[in-house]
């Protein structure tokens, strides 16, 4: 009985010293010192590999590990987690982890990651930059990115078909990642080279998207060297009008009755310069004006779908996308009797008339006729128009120009032009801009606004 007894002791001795050695870890048979065990995981499980670099698991408390993420194929390593335990960086994919008082899991986190591609529309016309330089990014990552415009273009505005541009109008700006592979495109332009005549000025639209001006300068209405990215022009009395490729509009020049204040406006896609107001068409197809409104010929908030505007000495004439014609402003002459006029293209709007040309090619003018600027009825094969002050003149089809009107300074001699895309007609001059670039001009040379021999807008 006795020997029985001795024997369940030791049972009972040996059963409560497992009990402490085993705890929640294990002794491992190092002297009674608990240890506990460090399993290393990925997640997501295809997203990479976690390492115990020290590779003696089970660890007595306090053990200092090192670890190591490794990311697959596509994804980034973002961080370490775990319940217990402290980590010297869990943001590095290489550190040391401490051993808490437990068993622990420590956690590798991936993220997947996509490819920007960077590229430049038309191909050759300039350069599309990742400045950040480390493709492939996690989604949200925001990236520097920069555009470059070849010679004789300039950056229109950023394009993807996902992600988020800080401003696409910036050639440099920042773009957040998607969660998709994306190409984020730079498109570059060239400006339509044009032609604008003011009173005794000539300016001239050059394809680079600069503005060169020559003549009467009297209220700094030829200031435009410092101009870019300008895909249209217009030419007042004396102040000059510039449409910008982000819609914006810039103005130099006389502003006496304000019509160079145009400082604010957005959204626009077409402007027109009077004698002393500015008209812009707005994308939505309405329509806003500054300036002298002395005859009501800046009163067209109210006017909606339309396509075409034109701006004349103190009237305004707009197109609507069925062929029909509005007016407002000054109806002495009858300039603003347009009601009528059906199948119009395209309208013209001089110092005191109006000219519109067909669908057919022909021309009809309306308004001040004293100098027979409005005899344009026998005119045909025509596809664009001009008003100045006293004349009126038309591109035919096949590169040659008419002309009608006030001839006394040779505005009107026009008759050998060949090859003409786009004319002009100021105060007394005409202008007409050829295939290849260069300008010819006719009319009163005063300021030198018909020395345009020289120029090569192309």
């Amino acid at each position: 009985m006795l020997i029985y007894m001795k024997r369940a002791s030791i049972f009972l001795i040996a059963i409560a010293l497992i009990a402490v050695m085993v705890g929640c870890g294990d002794s491992n048979g190092n002297g009674g010192v608990t240890r506990y065990y460090l399993t290393m995981v990925a997640n997501p499980l295809e997203g990479g590999t976690a390492i115990d670099l020290t590779n003696a698991s089970p660890y007595a408390a306090g053990t200092v590990v090192s670890i190591k993420a490794v990311a697959a194929a596509g994804y980034w390593f973002a961080n370490w987690t775990a319940p217990a335990g402290t980590f010297i960086n869990a943001n590095a994919a290489q550190t040391t982890f401490t051993m808490p008082v437990q068993n622990v899991t420590v956690t590798a986190n991936f993220v997947p990651v996509y490819n920007l591609t960077m590229a430049a529309a038309p191909t050759g016309n300039g350069m599309a930059t990742d400045l950040t330089n480390a493709s492939p990014y996690a989604t949200g990552t925001v990236v520097s990115i920069k555009a470059v415009a070849a010679a004789g273009y300039w950056f229109a505005n950023w394009t993807a078909p996902a992600g988020t541009l800080t401003n696409a109008n910036a050639a440099q700006t920042t773009f957040t990642m998607p969660a998709q592979h994306v190409t984020v495109t730079a498109n570059f332009a060239r400006s339509t080279p044009m032609v604008a005549a003011g009173t005794w000025r000539t300016v001239g639209l050059k394809s680079d998207g600069t503005v060169v001006a020559i003549g009467y300068n009297s209220s700094g209405q030829c200031n435009v060297s410092s101009w870019t990215n300008i895909v249209q022009i217009a030419a007042g009395h004396f102040f000059t009008v510039g449409l910008k490729s982000d819609g914006t509009v810039v103005a130099v020049g006389s502003n006496d009755w304000g019509q160079c204040d145009v400082g604010d406006w957005k959204n626009i896609v077409q402007i027109a310069a009077g004698g002393t107001h500015t008209v812009g068409l707005k994308s939505d197809g309405t329509v806003i004006a500054v300036g002298c409104n002395s005859y009501g010929q800046c009163n067209v908030s109210s006017w909606t779908n339309i396509v075409q505007i034109a701006a004349g000495g103190a009237h305004t004439v707009a197109l609507k996308p069925n062929g029909m014609v509005v007016a407002v402003g000054a109806n002495n002459w009858g300039q603003c009797n347009v009601g009528s006029w059906t199948n119009i293209l395209q309208v013209a709007a001089g110092n005191g008339h109006t000219v519109g040309v067909k669908s057919d090619e022909t021309a009809v003018a309306v308004g001040n006729n004293d100098f027979e600027q409005c005899t344009v009825s026998s005119w045909t094969n025509i596809v664009q128009v001009a008003a100045g002050y006293w004349h009126t003149v038309g591109v035919k089809s096949d590169g040659t120009v008419v002309a009608a009107g006030d001839d006394y300074a040779g505005d009107c001699s026009v008759g050998d032009w060949t090859d003409i895309v786009q004319a002009a007609a100021g105060g007394f001059e005409t202008v007409g801009l050829k295939s290849d670039g260069t300008v010819v001009a006719t009319g009163e040379d005063y300021e030198g606004c018909c020395d345009v021999g020289g120029w090569d807008l192309n």
